[in-house]
């Protein structure tokens, strides 16, 4: 796991060895053990390096070929990387390491393109091609890592995160106010913006190709995988789905504990990290479980249930782990903030202030952690989205109506009255358009209730998920930590889209009759209950967590914000986003924002997503944007 940086200079300009290593050195968090550049003539890369295969100088990067074609900066790990070599030994490749990056290496000087789709793990890479005079970029199936680029002056830049691209002198940082209102409807990007001007993100599943010299285009983007959930059409036995099931949620697992230094997992009182724990812990001699709960004194409602530290200590005891956790009260977030901003460097999906001081704790005793991201998005365990969706009814109805849904922050009807201020510059965005064109791939032909199913489940994973793994990237790379995510093994993850929906989501023919026949309020008990998703996943891993785990309703990580922003950290809430100077108010307009804060603190609406949300935008403004001095940790 590491940290790639690069520069071509498309006018053909000698790049700066000095250039590469300040890009460099703005991410040596994610890889303090080791540092390399290489630089010739329009081509620069360098490299941080987190040792956790092979910890000896042999997996030194950037890394290049014997004939010196192929020079290659690796972000990642390739789980299967081992039977990959063996079959490139026997078409006469010789190797010098036991590294995963070397095998990626040869396996693209073999196959090019095509050797993509024989990688299972989670990766981004760039390969500089010095006969063809061509750039290679490619990133993971499911964007575990990722990958930004920009153009400035004639020069391609690209790293692991924006802030490599701030240390090269050609680059300033200015906000996309574009991308502001993307923001600020789905708390998320769609689309391969991100809130810096002119600076995008790989796609996942794609890669890019650059050729030196070629002008009036920034590279040839292709897609290589994509999702595709659907119903079987011969089904299995339901014992077969189980038992398959189990033997790729084990082996997945398995394969994901590859490593020169020492695993630990994420535990929280859920099945997924439960159930990973559990078969970890069998392979392991010994392992190290993390927990991050919250002080509940002054929480209220469904927010008292949020601290899960009892049921992972249960867990922690029964699977002989050893265990580690941290209590997280109101002033920590506040106090976090300065560091979360800048590694986040680009707001998206939830509160993500907790999973920073997870990562934090876990750093502490470790390079690898294993986490449970994905079950739920390849399982269905979201049933009071997908309800929401089944209609007997036209594809675009479909739409718009988990479009509406997905709205997380500003509803269109507000929209112009917000972004008043920039109104003229933005009002040609459409977001229903970027909503729609995630399903650019998708028949509007499949109108079955399990074929909308099928269709959010697409959607959840391509943006939802998506936005998670990123966040989880930059937050735990932030320690020099690297996540795992078992639940998106490839044979897993295409075993996953095969399942039926009976077998992933209860109560669907009712929900369907409901919507049919009684609209309205009657189908909310559907929306509310939340052990209704992942029943193939709870049936399997009762083999492996306790029965009351398996059954456990569904909730996810996050603070009790609702309560705090109201109560004791009102004041902080106060300070940031409720003035007139604030940063935020350049964009929006205060007195609508500041109707929407009251609506929170005074008890009427919970807009505890918004608040976090302007209170993040708000950070970024002070340290990334225009004009603003860097403020790193």
């Amino acid at each position: 796991m590491c940290g790639i940086v690069g520069v071509l200079d498309r006018t053909g300009g000698a790049v700066s060895p000095v250039s590469i290593r300040r890009m460099s050195d703005q991410i040596i968090h994610r890889g303090p053990d080791d540092s390399g550049l290489f630089t010739d003539g329009p081509v620069g890369l360098g490299h941080r390096r987190l040792s956790i295969i092979d910890l000896s100088a042999a997996g030194h990067q950037p890394l290049a070929t014997a004939d010196g074609r192929y020079v290659m900066v690796y972000n990642g790990e390739v789980y299967n990387f081992q039977e990959l070599r063996v079959e490139l030994e026997s078409l006469g490749w010789q190797f010098h390491s036991s590294t995963d990056s070397e095998v990626v290496l040869k396996a693209y000087a073999q196959w090019g393109k095509d050797s993509l789709g024989r990688f299972n793990g989670m990766f981004a890479f760039a390969v500089w091609d010095k006969l063809e005079k061509t750039l290679f970029l490619a990133r993971d199936r499911y964007g575990i890592k990722p990958l930004y680029y920009a153009t400035v002056a004639g020069k391609f830049l690209f790293g692991s995160e924006i802030k490599a691209l701030m240390g090269h002198p050609s680059f300033s940082s200015e906000i996309d106010v574009e991308g502001l209102l993307e923001y600020f409807t789905f708390q998320n990007f769609l689309s391969d913006r991100t809130l810096h001007k002119g600076v995008k993100l790989l796609p996942a599943g794609c890669c890019m190709s650059i050729e030196l010299g070629r002008s009036g285009e920034t590279g040839v983007l292709s897609r290589y995988w994509d999702y595709h959930f659907e119903e079987p059409e011969q089904p299995l036995d339901d014992q077969e789905y189980i038992e398959e099931l189990d033997r790729l949620f084990q082996q997945a697992v398995r394969r994901q504990l590859v490593a020169d230094v020492d695993v630990g997992s994420y535990l929280s009182g859920g099945m997924d990290s439960g159930s990973i724990t559990a078969i970890a812990a069998k392979e392991l001699p010994y392992m190290r479980t993390f927990t991050c709960g919250f002080d509940m004194s002054s929480a209220s409602g469904m927010e008292l249930g949020f601290d899960e530290r009892r049921e992972a200590e249960h867990m922690s005891y029964l699977f002989k782990t050893e265990h580690y956790e941290m209590v997280l009260k109101a002033g920590d977030m506040e106090r976090i903030m300065p560091k979360l901003v800048w590694h986040l460097e680009e707001p998206r999906v939830g509160q993500s202030y907790p999973n920073f001081y997870a990562a934090q704790l876990a750093g502490k005793f470790g390079k690898v952690v294993l986490s449970g991201a994905g079950g739920d998005e390849m399982f269905g365990g979201y049933p009071w989205r997908y309800y929401r969706a089944v209609v007997n009814d036209d594809f675009e109805h479909y739409i718009d109506k988990y479009y509406d849904y997905w709205q997380r922050l500003i509803p269109n009807g507000m929209m112009k009255k917000v972004f008043a201020p920039v109104w003229d510059q933005v009002k040609h965005v459409s977001t229903r358009d970027i909503f729609r064109d995630v399903f650019s791939t998708h028949s509007a032909s499949l109108c079955r209730p399990e074929d909308y199913v099928n269709h959010s489940l697409y959607f959840e994973a391509k943006t939802f998920l998506h936005g998670l793994l990123v966040v989880e990237d930059k937050i735990s790379m932030a320690h020099s930590l690297e996540t795992r995510v078992p639940f998106l093994d490839n044979d897993l993850v295409d075993f996953a889209m095969k399942v039926p929906t009976r077998l992933k989501l209860g109560h669907l023919s009712d929900v369907v009759r409901i919507n049919e026949n009684e609209p309205g309020s009657k189908t909310a008990k559907y929306f509310q209950k939340t052990k209704d998703g992942k029943l193939l996943l709870r049936q399997m891993m009762q083999r492996h967590v306790p029965r009351e785990v398996s059954e456990r309703e569904k909730q996810g990580f996050s603070a009790p914000d609702a309560s705090w922003f109201k109560g004791e950290s009102i004041d902080y809430v106060k300070r940031k986003i409720c003035h007139g100077q604030a940063d935020i108010y350049q964009y929006m307009d205060r007195n609508v924002v500041q109707a929407l804060v009251d609506d929170h603190l005074e008890g009427r609406e919970n807009r505890r997503l918004l608040i976090w949300s302007l209170i993040n935008a708000e950070k970024w403004c002070e340290q990334f944007g225009a004009g603003k001095s860097r403020v790193s940790e």
